[in-house]
């Protein structure tokens, strides 16, 4: 009896043991693991063409995210650039987008080029800063106005792009037809800029997203030519009347460029970063606000990040803005009452 009794303590002990062993490791084994170094999490943000603007700015956010926003990495995408843009973020292909304000809204709206995949949840983060429109020829192409663009050869921008939706208002509102009245292109940004040099092209639209637009200053700085830059807000009523109040009147100062000695009135149009509408809140207050923190790495990047301020980025959009961007919005005291 008393070695039954003793067998029987022993394995209630190691019973005890085995649970205790059990409960310990069981709650321990969560902390080892929350504890583990996680992957960082990889944010694709879609700009447009080597030789614009929303590349470069593009390129500076990215690097500001992935320095000083914890656990996430990101990337700036090359792409054909708005509306291309914004059906990238219809398929959650990226995270966030640049977008003109009038193509940012016939998506979000689903009309225009966006009447087949129907609306796109866009959201906006910032307005970042008007976009002045290009058009560029050369001295002595014969072209000192849209109208002069009849029979030439023409490159209206790349195909799905932002910039060849505004050339193909500005023709139609200069009364051209682009399939008629001129030998078009669709060109990219940096394609654009060559073709006109080499004198392929007689002139090319141009999304030039900030001032100065890389593509055209280097145009303007080839040797042995002179750029010319058309003005073009003669046309801005007629466009306003059909498509809404998606542009303003904007001047292009002169010496913006190489020899460009006198001032150019065009229109413009807002440049916003978009994001889907299912972005986290957490994570769209965490991107403004990293954004808007480090601002002056972004004026290294480019001249045109200087018009980025808490101030305009709550200005003129054309598509609701994310929760995440408004909460941050309202701490700094920006934010439209």
């Amino acid at each position: 009896m008393k070695e039954k009794e003793r067998q029987r303590k022993e394995r209630l002990c190691a019973a005890a043991i085995f649970f205790f062993a059990m409960t310990f490791f069981g709650f321990l084994y969560p902390t080892f693991s929350l504890a583990q170094p996680k992957s960082a999490r990889t944010l694709s943000i879609a700009t447009g063409g080597t030789g614009g603007v929303y590349y470069v700015v593009g390129g500076g956010i990215a690097a500001v995210i992935s320095k000083y926003l914890p656990g996430v990495q990101a990337n700036a995408e090359v792409t054909a650039a708005a509306v291309d843009n914004c059906k990238l973020i219809m398929s959650r292909q990226v995270d966030m987008a640049f977008c003109n304000g009038d193509v940012a809204y016939d998506a979000y709206a689903g009309v225009e080029r966006f009447k087949a995949t129907g609306k796109v949840p866009v959201r906006a983060l910032a307005v970042l800063y008007s976009s002045p429109f290009h058009v560029a020829t050369l001295e002595g192409a014969g072209i000192d106005k849209v109208a002069d663009l009849k029979g030439k050869r023409v490159s209206t921008g790349a195909p799905g792009s932002g910039a060849e939706i505004i050339a193909l208002r500005i023709l139609e509102a200069a009364g051209l037809d682009p399939s008629k009245d001129i030998r078009r292109e669709r060109l990219s940004v940096a394609e654009c800029a060559s073709a006109v040099r080499d004198r392929k092209i007689d002139a090319a639209f141009v999304g030039a997203l900030g001032l100065p637009a890389a593509a055209v200053l280097d145009l303007a700085s080839a040797p042995g030519i002179k750029m010319k830059l058309i003005p073009h807000d003669e046309v801005l009523e007629k466009i306003t009347k059909k498509y809404g109040p998606s542009y303003v009147r904007v001047v292009i100062p002169k010496g913006t460029y190489p020899g460009m000695t006198q001032p150019v009135p065009v229109i413009a149009v807002a440049t916003i970063l978009l994001c889907h509408g299912q972005m986290e809140e957490r994570m769209g207050y965490e991107l403004v606000k990293t954004i808007f923190e480090h601002r002056d790495d972004l004026k290294l990047v480019h001249k045109e990040a200087e018009n980025i301020t808490l101030e305009s980025a709550v200005l003129g959009s054309s598509v609701p803005y994310h929760p995440g961007a408004i909460k941050y919005y309202k701490e700094k005291g920006v934010w439209p009452k």
